[in-house]
């Protein structure tokens, strides 16, 4: 016979996780796990799960699952906590009947999009809103002094010392996400996660730098505060979408070749000169072009820890190109998984877990969480 190779994913990544959090319904749940392609016959024609009649019985362990998962925030506020896909591996944003719930439960529904505007925000505007018809009023942007500093060239042990020049040498990179949100029509509010080591000076020249932009920047001290430290952030956005500035548009059409969305992301959002595609990933993607996958969006599997695929280029690199190496169709989640560099969809542990540093005293107070 023919040696078959496999390999696992992180449950994040995995198709069902993708399925789970796009599906609208029961009914659109059975039919996107029925779409799972699972392998192909010897004339290449695709074998779905449903073929094998294994939707019902995927359907039936995920029933009660897919309904929105309600929770209690520590101010007593709901929160809907449903679905977990990585942005960096996966689409990074929670589920689409989670939001739709809260839609019509509120007048304003904030949602979160995993890692950076590159990975997460872009994923939600060009796979979750496309699929899900969303049109979202407003982005919150949310940056730390800290992590501007890093991007300006300041060593881990360092962040904790006032560097005003790494603030603004790390601003490119926050500038870049600004910029990447306006080419899909929503407005911006940046929203500053204030900590004990910011100095006033700093974050007095970040909203100087803000305003050279044109972008609104408000300070957020929920770290310290709680809800109150964060009410400033809400009121801009409330200004800004009661502006009525929003006129969100995906970056790429459906109909565009899949080599061009590609393209398309690695140009507009990573800043990329271009992407390297081997002749048989080319080839691949011109097969699936042909089929009803050819009007899919794509998922940009790529380290969040640089516009590029080198995690060690930080702020806002260019010159250079993103390799591509490996294409997944999930047929069932209706987009292409689209692997760059050396990023793994199953992730390592570390050597020392976290929980080895958890316990509970006889009291019942936990330790070792934070």
């Amino acid at each position: 016979g023919f040696p078959r190779e496999d390999g696992f994913d992180i449950t994040v990544a995995s198709e069902v996780m993708a399925i789970f959090c796009l599906a609208t319904d029961i009914d659109d749940l059975k039919r996107r796990l029925g779409n799972i392609v699972v392998g192909y016959t010897r004339e290449r024609k695709a074998v779905r799960a449903s073929d094998l009649n294994a939707q019902g019985s995927m359907a039936a362990l995920l029933k009660d699952a897919i309904k929105p998962n309600l929770v209690q925030t520590l101010e007593n506020n709901p929160a809907f906590v449903h679905g977990g896909p990585f942005a960096n591996i996966a689409h990074g944003c929670n589920s689409v009947l989670a939001t739709t719930t809260a839609l019509k439960m509120a007048d304003y529904v904030v949602t979160e999009a995993g890692f950076g505007a590159d990975l997460g925000a872009e994923k939600f505007f060009d796979i979750k809103c496309r699929k899900a018809g969303l049109s979202p009023e407003a982005v919150v942007i949310v940056a730390t002094i800290r992590a501007l500093k890093m991007h300006g060239g300041v060593a881990k042990d360092d962040l904790k010392d006032e560097n005003v020049a790494a603030v603004e040498a790390g601003f490119a990179n926050l500038a870049r996400h600004v910029e990447n949100v306006a080419k899909f029509g929503v407005p911006a509010v940046v929203s500053v996660n204030r900590f004990i080591a910011d100095t006033d000076a700093e974050m007095a020249r970040l909203i100087e730098l803000c305003d050279a932009m044109g972008v609104t920047c408000v300070e957020a001290n929920h770290w310290a505060e709680g809800g109150a430290g964060a009410e400033d952030v809400a009121r801009a956005v409330v200004e800004i979408v009661e502006s009525g500035k929003a006129s969100f548009k995906p970056l790429y059409p459906d109909d565009m070749p899949l080599e061009e969305k590609i393209r398309s992301v690695a140009r507009e959002i990573y800043r990329a000169d271009d992407i390297q595609v081997p002749p048989a990933i080319s080839k691949q993607l011109a097969e699936l072009d042909a089929t009803e996958a050819g009007k899919f969006p794509i998922c940009m599997a790529k380290t969040q820890y640089s516009f590029s695929t080198d995690p060690t280029l930080k702020a806002a690199p260019t010159g250079f190109d993103i390799p591509v190496r490996e294409i997944k169709l999930s047929a069932g989640a209706e987009f292409l998984v689209v692997v760059t560099g050396a990023i793994m969809t199953m992730p390592g542990l570390p050597r020392v877990p976290a929980a080895d540093k958890i316990d509970v005293d006889g009291d019942g107070v936990i330790s070792g969480l934070f």
